[in-house]
């Protein structure tokens, strides 16, 4: 059973929308490497661990994941919120606009929708911990890219 606390872990306080950023972020939110993989992945692979220990702790960083779902979601709200139609033109958020508006829908920055393939579940345990390891090692990556990119 999940408890949810109606509260960020982190709060996201944004002052300034900036939509050439959530280009960029909406990756970790639903691309191959996002947040929202990630959480389904570990959730998943918890039903067909043989260990105990082991279920826990993918409930546990499963769980993590998607506060960092919650967390993405309000930096991707507040990075587009009270657009203009100049704004959202110029920075070329307007192939997202079309279909989505303002709101929060998981894709990666190429405009591929969440896709299922993204987690890897495979039922066995060297398997899974490894696909585990290699996609927050891709999720790192992408983060340090993002800082280039960004600054």
């Amino acid at each position: 059973m999940f408890e949810y606390s109606n509260r960020l872990q982190y709060p996201v306080k944004i002052k300034n929308p900036n939509p050439a950023y959530a280009k960029i972020i909406v990756s970790q939110l639903g691309g191959p490497d996002g947040e929202l993989a990630a959480s389904t992945r570990y959730l998943s692979q918890r039903f067909s661990m043989p260990y105990s220990r082991i279920i826990g702790i993918l409930t546990d960083v499963g769980v993590e994941e998607l506060s960092h779902v919650e967390m993405i979601s309000a930096i991707l709200y507040q990075l587009t919120r009270n657009l203009s139609v100049e704004e959202i033109k110029k920075s070329g958020f307007d192939t997202y606009f079309v279909d989505h508006t303002t709101g929060i829908y998981p894709q990666a920055a190429s405009g591929v929708p969440f896709r299922a393939e993204y987690i890897g579940v495979k039922g066995d345990v060297f398997a899974d911990l490894n696909e585990d390891l290699a996609a927050d090692a891709a999720m790192i990556m992408h983060t340090q890219n993002m800082h280039i990119y960004s600054s």
